[in-house]
Protein backbone atom coordinates (compact mmCIF):
# COMPACT_ATOMS: atom_id res chain seq x y z
CA UNK A 1 0.00 0.00 0.00
CA UNK A 2 0.99 3.69 -0.64
CA UNK A 3 2.04 6.12 1.73
CA UNK A 4 1.50 9.68 1.87
CA UNK A 5 2.10 11.97 -1.17
CA UNK A 6 5.16 13.36 -0.86
CA UNK A 7 5.25 17.24 -0.15
CA UNK A 8 5.66 19.60 -3.03
CA UNK A 9 9.24 21.69 -3.21
CA UNK A 10 9.18 25.06 -3.95
CA UNK A 11 12.24 25.85 -6.27
CA UNK A 12 13.46 29.37 -5.89
CA UNK A 13 13.50 31.57 -8.87
CA UNK A 14 17.03 31.91 -10.65
CA UNK A 15 18.71 35.33 -9.86
CA UNK A 16 19.43 36.40 -13.37
CA UNK A 17 15.75 35.98 -15.18
CA UNK A 18 13.40 35.65 -12.21
CA UNK A 19 12.38 33.09 -13.60
CA UNK A 20 11.49 29.20 -11.90
CA UNK A 21 11.59 27.47 -15.12
CA UNK A 22 14.85 28.80 -15.71
CA UNK A 23 15.45 27.54 -12.39
CA UNK A 24 14.71 23.85 -12.66
CA UNK A 25 15.96 23.67 -16.26
CA UNK A 26 19.65 24.78 -14.51
CA UNK A 27 19.20 22.33 -11.67
CA UNK A 28 18.37 19.53 -14.06
CA UNK A 29 21.19 20.66 -16.65
CA UNK A 30 23.71 20.20 -13.42
CA UNK A 31 25.88 17.33 -13.00
CA UNK A 32 27.84 16.99 -9.29
CA UNK A 33 26.70 20.09 -7.09
CA UNK A 34 28.37 22.27 -10.24
CA UNK A 35 25.09 24.48 -10.50
CA UNK A 36 27.64 27.61 -10.88
CA UNK A 37 29.08 25.79 -13.88
CA UNK A 38 25.06 25.04 -15.20
CA UNK A 39 24.51 28.71 -14.66
CA UNK A 40 27.39 29.81 -16.70
CA UNK A 41 26.87 26.75 -19.80
CA UNK A 42 22.55 28.16 -19.84
CA UNK A 43 23.39 31.81 -19.90
CA UNK A 44 26.00 31.59 -22.22
CA UNK A 45 23.90 29.61 -24.08
CA UNK A 46 21.20 31.95 -23.70
CA UNK A 47 23.51 34.92 -25.07
CA UNK A 48 24.21 32.57 -28.39
CA UNK A 49 20.73 32.40 -28.96
CA UNK A 50 20.26 35.91 -29.06
CA UNK A 51 23.52 36.34 -31.63
CA UNK A 52 22.10 33.94 -33.81
CA UNK A 53 18.26 34.27 -33.95
CA UNK A 54 18.33 38.37 -32.98
CA UNK A 55 15.62 37.16 -31.04
CA UNK A 56 15.33 36.76 -26.91
CA UNK A 57 16.72 33.96 -25.56
CA UNK A 58 14.43 33.45 -22.80
CA UNK A 59 11.42 33.35 -25.44
CA UNK A 60 13.18 31.14 -27.71
CA UNK A 61 13.96 29.21 -24.29
CA UNK A 62 10.07 29.19 -23.39
CA UNK A 63 8.49 28.07 -26.74
CA UNK A 64 11.14 25.21 -27.37
CA UNK A 65 9.65 24.07 -24.02
CA UNK A 66 6.42 24.62 -24.95
CA UNK A 67 7.09 22.45 -28.54
CA UNK A 68 8.76 20.15 -26.56
CA UNK A 69 6.09 19.06 -24.18
CA UNK A 70 4.42 15.59 -24.02
CA UNK A 71 0.33 15.99 -24.35
CA UNK A 72 -0.11 11.81 -24.32
CA UNK A 73 2.36 9.16 -23.09
CA UNK A 74 1.71 5.71 -22.20
CA UNK A 75 2.36 3.56 -18.91
CA UNK A 76 2.32 0.10 -18.68
CA UNK A 77 -0.38 -1.55 -16.93
CA UNK A 78 -0.71 -5.48 -15.89
CA UNK A 79 -4.51 -6.88 -17.05
CA UNK A 80 -4.50 -10.79 -16.21
CA UNK A 81 -0.69 -11.64 -17.28
CA UNK A 82 -0.42 -9.42 -19.61
CA UNK A 83 1.10 -6.44 -20.04
CA UNK A 84 -0.90 -3.40 -21.84
CA UNK A 85 1.17 0.17 -23.06
CA UNK A 86 -2.24 2.25 -22.07
CA UNK A 87 -1.61 5.77 -23.03
CA UNK A 88 -2.73 8.51 -20.65
CA UNK A 89 -2.90 12.54 -20.76
CA UNK A 90 0.30 13.99 -18.75
CA UNK A 91 0.07 16.16 -15.90
CA UNK A 92 1.28 19.64 -16.62
CA UNK A 93 4.36 19.50 -14.17
CA UNK A 94 5.52 16.27 -15.65
CA UNK A 95 5.21 18.29 -19.05
CA UNK A 96 7.56 20.32 -18.31
CA UNK A 97 10.25 18.13 -16.13
CA UNK A 98 9.83 15.78 -19.32
CA UNK A 99 10.40 18.65 -21.66
CA UNK A 100 13.70 19.47 -19.70
CA UNK A 101 14.82 16.42 -19.46
CA UNK A 102 14.81 15.58 -23.07
CA UNK A 103 15.72 18.73 -24.28
CA UNK A 104 19.32 18.59 -22.35
CA UNK A 105 19.78 15.12 -23.22
CA UNK A 106 19.39 15.74 -27.03
CA UNK A 107 21.58 18.43 -26.39
CA UNK A 108 24.36 16.00 -24.80
CA UNK A 109 24.04 13.70 -28.07
CA UNK A 110 24.92 16.27 -30.12
CA UNK A 111 28.28 16.97 -31.90
CA UNK A 112 29.36 20.55 -31.30
CA UNK A 113 32.44 21.34 -29.29
CA UNK A 114 30.87 23.27 -26.26
CA UNK A 115 28.08 21.87 -23.90
CA UNK A 116 26.90 25.82 -24.44
CA UNK A 117 27.14 25.59 -28.13
CA UNK A 118 25.01 22.25 -28.02
CA UNK A 119 22.11 23.25 -26.15
CA UNK A 120 21.99 26.90 -27.89
CA UNK A 121 21.49 24.89 -31.34
CA UNK A 122 19.20 22.31 -29.57
CA UNK A 123 16.76 25.34 -28.08
CA UNK A 124 17.10 27.20 -31.33
CA UNK A 125 15.81 23.89 -33.39
CA UNK A 126 13.07 22.75 -30.61
CA UNK A 127 11.93 26.65 -30.74
CA UNK A 128 11.20 25.74 -34.40
CA UNK A 129 9.51 22.60 -33.96
CA UNK A 130 12.58 20.71 -35.24
CA UNK A 131 15.32 18.61 -33.28
CA UNK A 132 15.81 15.67 -31.18
CA UNK A 133 13.76 16.34 -28.33
CA UNK A 134 10.60 17.45 -30.73
CA UNK A 135 11.64 13.74 -32.01
CA UNK A 136 11.20 12.25 -28.79
CA UNK A 137 8.19 13.85 -27.92
CA UNK A 138 7.23 12.59 -31.61
CA UNK A 139 7.44 9.18 -31.05
CA UNK A 140 5.98 9.51 -27.72
CA UNK A 141 3.23 10.63 -29.35
CA UNK A 142 3.30 8.13 -31.73
CA UNK A 143 3.12 5.12 -29.50
CA UNK A 144 0.83 6.54 -27.69
CA UNK A 145 -1.53 6.92 -30.63
CA UNK A 146 -0.78 3.37 -31.79
CA UNK A 147 -1.92 1.77 -28.36
CA UNK A 148 -5.24 3.91 -28.51
CA UNK A 149 -7.01 0.56 -28.24
CA UNK A 150 -6.37 0.02 -24.93
CA UNK A 151 -7.11 3.76 -23.42
CA UNK A 152 -10.20 1.41 -22.09
CA UNK A 153 -7.91 -0.25 -19.07
CA UNK A 154 -7.34 3.44 -17.87
CA UNK A 155 -6.97 3.50 -14.57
Amino acid sequence: MRRRRAPERHIAPDPKYGSVLVAKFINNLMWDGKKALAQKIFYKALQLIEEKTGEDGLKVFERAIENVKPRLEVRPRRVGGATYQVPIEVRPKRQISLAIKWIIRAARSRHERRMYERLANELIEASKGMGGAVKTRENTHRMAEANKVFAHFKW
